[in-house]
């Protein structure tokens, strides 16, 4: 199982529909499979996430963040791994929101 915990993450792409960008940054905790986050910047004021982890390193999460709107966007997502050769994490993230227009999106994350 890939361990997550204390690494830091930003978004590097992302679908129009989504609010990550490169001024997001994600600050991930890991105790066993239990997995958090918090994460803010750009159009998000401040984000959380909790999800497990699987033998595969792939997050299985739901998210909830303020936009610089003041809306509260709830969302689910599974992160797929992809171990760099520099030995970063790169997650390839298959998204879907629970709040608002209920759109889906894809989006990549990598480590700092």
């Amino acid at each position: 199982m890939i361990d997550y915990n204390n690494r830091t993450f930003v978004a590097v792409a992302n679908s129009d529909n989504g609010e990550t960008s490169a001024d997001t940054v994600f600050h991930y905790k890991q105790e066993g499979t239990m997995l958090t986050a918090h994460y803010k910047g750009g159009k998000i004021i401040y984000g959380h996430l909790i999800g497990l982890v699987n033998e595969a390193g792939v997050i299985d999460m739901r998210y909830h963040q303020i936009n610089n709107e003041g809306k509260l966007m709830t969302g689910k997502c599974i992160s797929r791994p992809e171990i760099l050769k520099n030995g970063k994490i790169r997650l390839h993230e298959e998204w879907q929101w629970t709040s608002g227009d209920l759109s889906s999106g894809q989006s990549v994350i990598e480590e700092l």
